[in-house]
């Protein structure tokens, strides 16, 4: 393993002392906090919530940080040089696309934020638009790794795999975002989305995916996630928070690909509430 942040023994003390906390506080961050995430998000939306909460900006991206803890810490041990420089890239490819989509409505459709997700970078797109989406595109690659199988080595299989489970994220997030009033696209037939948004995401999702698969060894990273109970979490809370929201609107199709991805959680065995709750009679398998 590459250093990265700090020395071996620093870096590995920071490793365990993080894996330990996200382990404590499964249920916590994974459950509680997309669930009350969908219930504030809701109230905001609706007109519930005094003026300085109603989506504040900061209670936003402080939820969303924690509940990415799951993946930062099952990712942290395989983040070497190469990860590095292939993220960073990745993250400066988010910056740049999602400001040129806001500003000239390529590639994914004319859109404009409508509520500010943290500070804004130039008063267009969120300072912290990577922690947005780049997990989309990990969550989307670990899920398809586990899935696949064997079949996951070869890369003719697993990266169109990978691009589809993205545009899938997508049409599960776009539909309640744009249902909360998060960004608008002033009208679509796909939930008030229009068509080209996905069109743009077939570009965004090949481009990260193909840089996620460059940033990791496939074998190390299956290792992991496969030793790391907790490393989809992430995505447990994505189903949950947005699915819920998603429900509430009426936005079905949606809905069903939320529990779409549920369905394959619970097969990997990542969806138990009794294991994340300390429940007696219930081990991981």
């Amino acid at each position: 393993m590459a250093e990265a942040f700090a020395r071996p023994s620093d870096r590995q003390e920071i490793e365990q002392r993080l894996d330990a906390l996200v382990e404590r506080n499964r249920f916590t961050i994974a459950v509680v906090f997309p669930l009350v995430g969908a219930v504030l998000l809701l109230a905001s939306a609706e007109g519930l919530l005094p003026a300085i909460l109603a989506f504040n900006p900061y209670l936003v991206l402080s939820g969303v940080l924690v509940m990415r803890l799951p993946l930062v810490a099952g990712l942290l041990p395989l983040v070497g040089k190469r990860a590095l420089t292939a993220l960073s890239v990745l993250t400066l490819y988010s910056y740049a696309i999602e400001y040129v989509g806001a500003t000239t409505g390529f590639p994914y459709g004319d859109f404009v934020y409508e509520v500010p997700l943290g500070p804004m970078l130039a008063d267009t797109i969120p300072v912290g638009l990577p922690v947005f989406f780049l997990p989309l595109v990990l969550n989307s690659y670990l899920l398809c790794l586990l899935l696949l199988g064997e079949r996951a080595k070869s890369a003719f299989v697993r990266l169109p795999a990978v691009i589809a489970a993205v545009l899938a994220v997508d049409m599960v997030l776009d539909p309640a975002a744009v249902a909360l009033g998060f960004w608008s696209y002033g009208g679509g037939v796909y939930y008030g989305v229009p068509l080209s948004n996905y069109a743009g995401w077939v570009l965004s999702a090949t481009v990260a995916t193909l840089l996620v698969d460059f940033a990791f060894d496939s074998t190390d990273l299956v290792n992991r996630v496969r030793s790391c109970p907790f490393m989809l979490d992430d995505l447990v809370s994505f189903v949950l928070l947005w699915g819920a929201v998603n429900a509430v609107y009426g936005a079905w199709i949606p809905v069903g690909v939320a529990l779409l991805f549920g369905v394959g959680l619970v097969q990997l065995d990542r969806f138990d509430f009794a294991v994340w709750n300390g429940l007696p009679g219930r081990t991981r398998k």
